[in-house]
């Protein structure tokens, strides 16, 4: 425990017990007694609380010092119930044997550390079996705790009960391994202390560890396997403080020493080392005890919601590309990454003074061998001579490039020379063979993104590329990236290998297959590396990537062809996902402008591979079937153009291929129902549908007008797109596609497609497809009957929209409300030949979509599509859309009002823009 500076300021216990004793004398009803002492307990529990909570929120002491106030002062409060019980209650005299009895802390409060919301862990120590006074005493004192709503959890033992169970269990073992002495029978603590180190501890060191290190791996697993989540858990997740506890609990098991600072004594590690660690832990515990404080639970998640609050509570301030909260987490991730290196010094400090097995990863012993220049024993690559890196700097490259190659870890002594000569990597930069090691290490076939990820964590990637030393640890503060932008671009590299490698064939069959026709593998790995390395520079990183290429792949040895390749996908490496997402793929217009844009087959294979890798990089639930299936879409479309022919026929070639296709397939109806049916449609609607929708479009009018239903609503799952597919079919009016989208959203579904469709008998067809919040499709037994009720009673008016979608945005208080995501609204009339495209970017909320749809509607337009996509809190619709005539809307004072109108449909007044460009201007997606 911290030294606690003036204690009696939180808690002063004999003042408390003087006032206890003139209060309560033997007389004294128990009850009365009882009541007494409750007050007296709740007054000194609130005035101890507030004192430290004081000293900690206005900066007089840090996270390590207020979990050791919070200690003691529950140390007192149990002191103080023991004493009372003793003497007033049970008024205990001289006790036998068997009646003696102590009070241990174990766990976390055993440690000495307890945070405003953590348990209180108590072991009520026992020499024999239980006698009725200890038993009466142990249940007056636990109920007084509880009555005081202090959480408690509680053992009452033998000693023998103690070393039986610690032995067979694990867990029980960790908890008693930190115990510690609160009150009661000193010399029985001892004893038990004296018989847990002897009877247990000794001779099972080896086995204590490995569980230990079995225990963290699992978590990590559990957890993720990163320490680069933008929501970490402060106490489980890799980098947490449950990974500085193990390392306590191993150093005690292995030294019986109460403390890391002891190690320095025994000259185990370096003041450097301990001071590493006590900084390390006492950031982790300032941050926690933020977190119980803000949310009044023992939450140990630093969520969205909180970060922002945090960032202002522990002093940070903005900087120029960087935000407050963004510099506070990107500390965060340093401190984690700060833990993983203590884990290795740790190890190699460890096994070389106890000369034991390696304890990260559990090899037989065998000689060292040579390779290459480098010791490799147990599957582990090391240094010959502690001061090779200083004789040839290159090896500091090499030793990764070595374990790549032969599949080998490093031995933490190793990573430690690593990082204690990193000074030595900048000279490295300019060394054309320091170059190609690097180079050779991106684009292996044996898992480059595990050695970039260990040079990322060493410090050697970061000061080798200092621009994306520059990206390290940094987080991106919205809901739609998982990871830090260093440990997403170590992923997407994996991701790609991956393919290459056909692992994962089975899921992206089609990607595995495009990835082995490529010709230009370094280019892509290259691009992939540094597709967001200008990020938190402010203005466009794809631009600042750009050029950043441009100075940096000569250096790396790309050729002119390679450098120019590199640069335009860093450039371009959103321009796939923003039309595959926000544009018409059945317009021509769009096929023909990207095309335009990617000039060439091997770019298209190039841009497609490092989209995919990109999206399926950003966090476990981005990539979906329905993203993937737009993006297939789009690259094959392309690669028709892209070889010498065509998007399509003209337009009345398709329209009469459509209508002779859907009468050859309706052959089996009279010539009167075919025709009526083929007359049905507009030339929008044969060239927006392919001849498998057209055919259940028929079936289902035909049903309808034969059942005379003048509202027909069906639902289909198409798997293969992650999405459900409704089918409205109602009488046409204003409003109608609004009035369905905002029965969706009262439904709790998210739109991610639609087709409207006005038919010459009057009547809308319009096609949504949806997913639910988890973004899946609707499973079969989601209540397709409650969404359809909600459709049919917003057409027929039986539902107040606003109102009910208020109230859901009323109950909205989730993350999402952390977040900022500035409105715009964007109209676009070069991107299509017929419509004019209105892209609205905005904070996703209830209703965000109704909004917009129904100022769309009241000003006259008509959507012909809408193509809606979600980024974590940010939301991005696009509209293709006519005016009241069917042409484009290219009238100057009626694009003002659109831009006014629908400005105040997301609340934003004056902030818009207008693209009249050749190409469209879309906007970056989140990737």
């Amino acid at each position: 425990m911290k030294t606690i500076l003036l204690p009696r300021k939180i808690i002063n216990r004999h003042a408390l017990l003087k006032r206890l004793d003139d209060k309560v004398d033997y007389k004294l009803e128990k009850d009365l007694a009882r009541s007494i002492l409750l007050d007296e307990l709740l007054e000194a529990l609130g005035s101890g609380r507030f004192e430290i909570r004081s000293r900690f929120e206005s900066g007089k002491t840090t996270g390590s010092v207020a979990v050791s106030e919070l200690s003691y002062l529950n140390d007192q409060i149990v002191r103080i119930v023991y004493d009372f019980a003793c003497k007033k209650i049970f008024r205990v005299g001289i006790k036998t044997k068997g009646e003696k009895i102590c009070i241990l802390g174990v766990g976390g409060y055993g440690r000495g550390e307890l945070a405003p919301g953590s348990d209180l862990d108590l072991l009520f120590l026992l020499p024999y079996k239980n006698t009725p006074l200890t038993e009466n005493l142990v249940e007056y004192i636990l109920y007084i705790l509880w009555d005081l709503g202090l959480k408690v959890g509680h053992a009452v033992r033998t000693i023998n009960e103690n070393i039986k169970y610690s032995i067979s269990d694990m867990t029980i073992r960790t908890a008693l391994l930190e115990a510690r002495w609160i009150w009661g029978d000193r010399i029985l603590a001892n004893e038990f202390m004296h018989r847990f180190q002897s009877e247990v501890v000794d001779g099972t060191s080896m086995s204590f560890v490995s569980e230990k290190l079995r225990e963290r791996d699992e978590r990590h697993q559990k957890h993720g396997d990163s320490r680069y989540i933008l929501e970490p858990d402060i106490k489980e997740h890799k980098g947490g403080l449950r990974d500085l506890h193990t390392l306590n609990w191993i150093v005690t098991y292995l030294y019986n020493i109460s403390s890391i600072k002891e190690l320095v004594d025994l000259k185990i590690i370096n003041e450097e080392v301990s001071l590493r660690f006590e900084k390390a832990h006492d950031f982790l515990w300032t941050v926690r005890i933020h977190i119980h404080y803000l949310t009044g639970r023992p939450e140990n998640r630093l969520t969205f919601d909180i970060q922002n609050i945090l960032a202002d509570k522990m002093g940070y301030a903005h900087r120029p590309g960087m935000s407050a909260v963004e510099r506070f987490m990107k500390h965060y991730f340093l401190i984690a990454k700060d833990v993983g290196d203590l884990t290795r010094i740790f190890s190699a400090v460890l096994e070389e003074k106890e000369k034991r097995k390696p304890f990260l990863n559990i090899h037989g012993i065998t000689s060292p061998k040579e390779l290459e220049g480098f010791l490799v024993e147990g599957g582990r690559i090391s240094l010959a001579h502690k001061d090779d890196f200083n004789n040839d700097p290159l090896k500091i490259l090499n030793i990764f490039y070595v374990a790549q190659k032969n599949n080998l870890d490093l031995h933490p002594n190793a990573v430690d020379l690593v990082i204690r000569n990193l000074y030595l990597v900048g000279l490295l930069r300019d060394d054309d063979r320091a170059n190609e090691i690097f180079i050779n290490i991106l684009i292996s076939r044996k898992r480059p993104d595990a050695i970039l990820r260990l040079m990322n964590e060493t410090g050697v990637f970061g000061r080798f590329i200092p621009d994306f030393g520059r990206v390290v640890a940094q987080m991106q503060f919205d809901m739609y990236h998982v990871y830090t932008t260093d440990e997403h671009t170590i992923r997407c590299i994996g991701i790609l290998s991956r393919i290459e490698a056909g692992h994962l064939k089975d899921k992206i069959p089609f990607e595995t297959k495009i990835v082995n026709s490529i010709n230009s593998r370094r280019s892509l790995y290259v691009a992939l590396l540094l597709h967001d390395i200008a990020k938190g520079r402010g203005g466009d990183h794809s631009k600042i990537g750009s050029q950043i290429a441009l100075n940096l792949c000569p250096r790396l040895g790309l050729n002119p062809e390679e450098t120019e390749s590199v640069c335009w996908l860093v450039k371009n490496h959103l321009l796939m996902s923003n039309t595959a997402f926000k544009r018409d793929l059945d317009d021509p217009s769009t096929i023909m402008s990207f095309c335009d844009l990617v000039q060439s087959l091997e770019r298209i294979k190039l841009l497609y591979l490092l989209t995919v890798a990109d999206i399926k990089a950003v966090g476990p639930n981005v990539w979906n079937e329905w993203k993937a299936a737009l993006l297939r879409e789009l690259y094959s479309k392309s690669v028709v153009v892209l070889s010498g022919g065509h998007v399509s026929e003209t337009i009345k070639e398709r329209i009469d291929l459509a209508k002779s296709l859907v009468a050859k397939k309706l052959s089996h109806w009279d010539d009167s129902e075919r025709s009526k049916f083929i007359s049905l449609g507009t030339p929008s609607y044969w060239l927006s549908y392919n001849t498998e929708s057209h055919m259940n479009h028929a079936n289902l009018i035909r049903s309808a007008e034969e059942d005379n239903q003048e509202i027909f609503i069906s639902f289909q799952n198409e798997n293969q797109h992650s999405g459900t597919d409704i089918l409205v079919y109602a009488p046409d009016h204003p409003g109608l596609f609004s009035r369905i989208a905002g029965a969706l959203s009262l439904s709790r579904c998210r739109i991610l497609y639609a087709k409207i469709q006005t038919l010459s008998n009057g009547m809308a067809l319009d096609t949504f497809t949806i997913q639910n919040f988890k973004e899946e499709y609707l499973y079969e037994d989601f209540n397709y009957k409650n969404i359809e009720n909600k459709i049919r009673a917003s057409i027929e008016d039986r539902i107040i929209l606003r109102k009910e979608l208020a109230k859901m945005y009323d109950r909205n208080t989730g993350p999402k409300s952390a977040f900022e995501s500035p409105p715009r609204v964007i109209i676009d009339n070069n991107a299509s030949n017929f419509y004019s495209i209105i892209e609205i970017n905005g904070h996703d909320r209830p209703g965000f979509l109704f909004n917009i749809t129904n100022s769309i509607s009241e000003l006259g337009l008509q959507i012909s599509s809408a193509h809606i996509s979600t980024y974590g809190e940010r939301v991005v619709d696009v509209f293709y859309v006519k005016d009241i005539f069917g042409v484009k809307v290219d009238n100057e004072r009626k694009i003002i009002q659109i831009k006014d109108s629908l400005s105040k449909s997301i609340g934003l007044e004056d902030q818009f823009t207008v693209h009249n460009s050749q190409s469209p201007d879309i906007q970056p997606a989140a990737e």
